[in-house]
């Protein structure tokens, strides 16, 4: 992976430290840092960096109402939450607010550098902690309602549809890569939600790391 820019915002100053040690002993640069969410957003603006990895719960706005911002005014960035929570509450508004990745923190100087590589490749990252809590309320779901692995319902097709999206493809890439119209696929995409009553891209996303149909790519 070439170096990468990050914007480090966490309102503990020992953990940007952490952060920024793991993050320039592999090349990467720390433009900024930002101890709240407003400086957060005002820097991104400023820096543009390739990524940003900012802190769920901030003074002054927090984290994911700080990620939809910098979302809309720096597009081009990347970011990343971290966070003290494995709630699924927590990490579908994070999701729903254009973050690529959701670290725990107690595990964040591990997870840092391969959820910048899924980042940098469209993709999204979740600390295994939280894939395995994800899998686990999953099947703890099906058997509370005797029910059978729902990704049977799906055609291959929407299978192929449901492993692109979760990998962050919009429904016009995923018909230039299956080369298919994009009616066909936004047909597709429809019927698969409603088997298996996903109701966001966010849910999609959560329900492929369920499933392990996408995962965290390891560590060099």
């Amino acid at each position: 992976m070439s170096a990468l820019t990050v914007l480090l915002a966490d309102d503990h100053g020992i953990v940007r430290t952490g952060l920024r040690a793991v993050l320039e002993e592999e090349g990467h640069t720390v433009v900024a840092e930002a101890a709240n969410g407003r400086d957060a957003v005002r820097l991104c603006a400023e820096h543009h960096p390739d990524a940003a990895v900012i802190d769920i719960a901030m003074p002054q706005l927090n984290g994911i109402d700080a990620a939809a911002q910098i979302r809309k005014s720096c597009p081009g960035t990347s970011v990343i939450m971290l966070s003290m929570y494995s709630d699924e509450s927590y990490i579908l508004r994070a999701l729903n607010s254009g973050a690529k990745g959701y670290l725990l923190k107690d595990s964040a100087a591990e997870d840092l550098l391969p959820a910048l590589r899924a980042a940098a490749l469209g993709k999204s990252y979740f600390s295994p902690a939280i894939a395995k809590t994800l899998l686990e309320d999953y099947v703890r779901f099906l058997r509370q309602r005797k029910l059978d692995d729902t990704y049977d319902l799906l055609t291959e097709r929407e299978r192929e549809v449901l492993q692109l999206l979760a990998e962050g493809n919009s429904n016009k890439d995923v018909a230039n890569l299956l080369n298919l119209s994009l009616s066909t696929v936004e047909t597709h995409r429809t019927n698969l939600m409603q088997k298996l009553n996903l109701h966001s891209t966010a849910d999609i996303v959560l329900y492929a790391v369920r499933k392990k149909i996408i995962c965290a790519p390891e560590n060099p």
